[in-house]
């Protein structure tokens, strides 16, 4: 079974699941993003928001393909770019981590670790450019937004809660804990992570 993580670009957009090709729910604040989603422009808002993303900052994200077919994703950015992140009543994320928006795996592919490779490789991204950690907003009980992660599966792959909440809390994963962990496609990683372009810094919009 080959495996291998690619950097999302408007190029492989297409290789998103079902529904996350226009979803928009991090991408924009609540107003702009329901008004999106109303007027059938979610996948042009989120196009709109990778490239604007890939060039202020650089690489946002990563897909894991299995055998060629995508298996799984994960998009990430600096809080800056996340302008729903401010409504979560445990924000903001801290200023020395980058903000883990969504993870998925597909049907099929799950429970076979894929979902821990793709934090790694956000963690090793993340270190390559001067952050300390990964921080996600986490989901507690039923039911739970789509674009959430819960946070059962984020204390699982690693996080620990750094601000409490019965609904939101806020997690955090110290990037460099992840270096020890073990994973059959860590070859992969350091290819794909090893020949990358330096990313150029931070700047808001």
């Amino acid at each position: 079974m080959g495996r291998r993580l690619a950097p999302l670009t408007l190029d492989n957009l297409a290789d998103l699941p079902d529904g996350c090709r226009s979803c928009v729910f991090w991408e924009l604040d609540p107003v702009s993003g329901r008004a999106a989603v109303d007027g059938g422009k979610g996948e042009l808002e989120k196009e709109g928001w990778i490239s604007a993303v890939l060039l202020e900052w650089g690489s946002c994200g990563r897909i894991v393909y299995v055998d060629d077919v995508p298996a799984g994703f994960v998009l990430f950015a600096p809080a800056a770019y996340v302008p729903r992140s401010q409504s979560f009543p445990t924000s903001p994320v801290s200023s020395d981590a980058v903000q883990l928006m969504v993870s998925r795996v597909v049907p099929g592919y799950q429970r076979q670790g894929l979902g821990r490779v793709l934090v790694q490789a956000v963690a090793k991204d993340v270190l390559r450019r001067g952050f300390r950690a990964i921080e996600a907003f986490g989901a507690v009980g039923r039911p739970t937004p789509s674009c959430v992660l819960p946070a059962d599966h984020l204390l699982a792959v690693g996080f620990k809660t750094v601000r409490p909440h019965h609904r939101y809390p806020r997690l955090r994963l110290e990037a460099r804990s992840t270096l020890s962990w073990r994973s059959d496609v860590e070859g992969a990683l350091e290819r794909l992570l090893g020949g990358a372009r330096k990313e150029p810094a931070l700047r808001p919009f």
